[in-house]
């Protein structure tokens, strides 16, 4: 028995080495070994499948990723393994694609007449795979596009109703959007997790028909948010549509950050003609009350909670055009502002115009030529304001006895990889054996979840700081997606108090980031295929709401005060009761 484990461990290694090196008929030889030992572990049959895809021999390849398709795979951040095809086939359309591949290359095998043709009727069963896969979740329908072997199938019509393949030349504008609808509806009941959870398959059917009908008379904006509106009601807050990649970086934006306080909504940084705005009171929206257009916006953003809403609706104040389509404002490149300045004057209207801006800067810290309230009152900025760019630091406050980590981003900064940052942080509480540590979650909105799982391991094996009254984690409306899972996996597994306002999210949610274009308008449009049971499945909670309520408040703000991180240092001792 030992003899034959480790046999087994040396032909593993031997498998992993050739593929790795592509040495492909060595390692086809190898794996085939270890799926002789072990046929029971997908992934063992995927690097078989690989290495016969990569020789050529389709049919065994075709075979083998059947096997795939039957044992499931792991993620591939757990063991590091690769694959020509594709990183990792965490869902079954991802494998049945592979076998759809091989059915192709066997067609475009035969159409050259070289290679291994292997008889006929290959182009049917790769048409037929594809469909299978279409139907299983496959979620990049560019692949085939982008594939060798499936260039000879691409003016199949059968494909090209698959992949959303349009010929748009001659087609009207109301075309074009009809077939846009069309393919949306289709996608987004295809790959979401639940669409009809919340609303029924005829109902959700009724309002695209109805949106259909009503083409001619909206706006290509209006269309757009229509759209949004339509998935919103999949309760799954990674939905979006958003504009075409060629539009993003230049969308017409005000130059000016908004957050909702409990006080009311107030500008927090203004950059342009616009600095002297910065913590003012937003008293009306275009002569709107800036409660009744958030509720507006509110209406066209997916959600897993209302605080996910609390975050975005502000940000979206933000897009001129969208506010001019929701017939709020009279320009789709200006807004009239009624603002009360900080030093308590009388209010003033302004009319703010917007400027082209990269969308998805809008989700960080204001740019540093504006005009951020905090920079300009007295010093220190505070903690959780400081570095906002950063996807992770921490600082030891000697005064506190208190150990601040800053966790904005769950992703690897260039350089100085999240797993590397870990350690150096366990190392210095280790050593140092800091009084408390301080997570900050409250600006993170995702990322990747398995980066995680080495802070996580790394605090419940420490007993410096893993008990009451030492560990804090603070968070807040835009601790989100893979922040949301960290802080679900905080909270089950070690003793750490939370702090600050609920979560803007559950935890246990809908969640995955895979866009897909629409054919003619290019839209980009999201939805979720994933359920992350990161919590008990019993826990319906909305959020994760803290133990100490420490709320942003427009009063500590323009003090350059930290509730939270307030609550935390007047607590002394242990916590009992929290």
């Amino acid at each position: 028995m030992t003899d034959g484990v480790v046999r087994f461990q040396q032909v593993l290694a031997a498998a992993r080495d050739a593929a790795g090196e592509s040495r492909w008929g060595e390692a086809a030889r190898w794996w085939e070994e270890v799926v002789a030992a072990n046929p029971v572990h997908g992934r063992y049959w995927a690097g078989l499948a690989d290495a016969r895809f990569s020789l050529g021999e389709y049919e065994a390849a075709a075979q083998a990723w059947g096997r795939v398709l039957e044992l499931g795979m792991r993620p591939a951040e757990r063991d590091g393994e690769k694959f020509a095809g594709g990183e990792a086939y965490l869902v079954p359309g991802e494998v049945a694609w592979q076998i759809a591949r091989c059915h192709a290359a066997l067609a475009a095998a035969e159409v050259s007449g070289s290679g291994e043709a292997g008889g006929s009727g290959h182009a049917g069963r790769a048409v037929a795979a594809l469909a299978d896969a279409v139907d299983r979740g496959f979620r990049d329908l560019h692949l085939p596009v982008l594939d060798d072997h499936w260039r000879p199938l691409l003016d199949n019509p059968r494909v090209r109703e698959l992949l959303g393949l349009v010929d748009t030349e001659g087609l009207s504008r109301d075309e074009g959007w009809r077939t846009d609808l069309a393919f949306f509806a289709r996608e987004v009941t295809r790959r979401a997790y639940a669409p009809f959870a919340r609303v029924s398959r005829e109902e959700f059917g009724g309002q695209v028909a109805a949106l259909r009908a009503r083409i001619p008379e909206l706006t290509d904006q209006r269309i757009a948010l229509e759209l949004r509106r339509l998935i919103t009601q999949f309760g799954d807050g990674h939905a979006f549509v958003l504009p075409g990649p060629a539009d993003q970086d230049s969308y017409p934006v005000l130059p000016l950050s908004f957050w909702l306080f409990e006080e009311g909504l107030h500008v927090t940084a203004a950059g342009g003609p616009h600095r002297d705005l910065a913590g003012a009171r937003v008293d009306r929206v275009a002569g709107h009350d800036p409660a009744d257009v958030l509720a507006t916006l509110g209406e066209y953003l997916s959600r897993d909670n209302d605080q996910q809403i609390r975050f975005q609706a502000p940000i979206w104040l933000r897009l001129a055009p969208d506010l001019h389509a929701l017939g709020l404002t009279a320009d789709p490149a200006e807004v009239e502002l009624t603002v009360t300045p900080l030093d308590g004057g009388p209010a003033r209207t302004v009319t703010v115009a917007a400027v082209p801006t990269r969308l998805l800067s809008l989700l960080g810290p204001p740019p540093p030529d504006w005009a951020s309230l905090p920079d300009l009152l007295e010093p220190p900025v505070p903690l959780y304001l400081r570095n906002r760019g950063l996807p992770y630091w921490f600082e030891y406050l000697p005064a506190d006895d208190l150990l601040w980590f800053q966790f904005n981003a769950v992703r690897d900064y260039p350089g100085d990889p999240f797993a590397r940052f870990c350690d150096r942080l366990l190392d210095f509480v280790t050593v140092r054996r800091p009084g408390r540590l301080v997570i900050d979650l409250r600006w993170n909105g995702g990322g990747d979840t398995f980066l995680g799982q080495r802070l996580l391991h790394g605090l419940v094996g420490c007993p410096q700081v893993n008990r009451p009254g030492a560990l804090f984690v603070i968070i807040g409306r835009n601790t989100f997606s893979a922040a949301q899972n960290i802080a679900t996996l905080l909270e089950q597994h070690t003793a750490a108090t939370f702090v600050g306002e609920p979560t803007g999210s559950r935890p246990n949610f809908i969640g995955e980031t895979i866009p897909f274009q629409l054919p003619v308008s290019k839209l980009l449009v999201n939805v979720a295929d994933l359920y992350w049971q990161t919590g008990y499945p019993m826990d319906f909670r909305p959020w994760i709401a803290p133990q100490l309520y420490a709320p942003p408040t427009f009063a500590a703000f323009r003090e350059n005060r930290d509730p939270a991180l307030a609550a935390i240092l007047a607590l002394r001792g242990q916590l009992p009761g929290l």
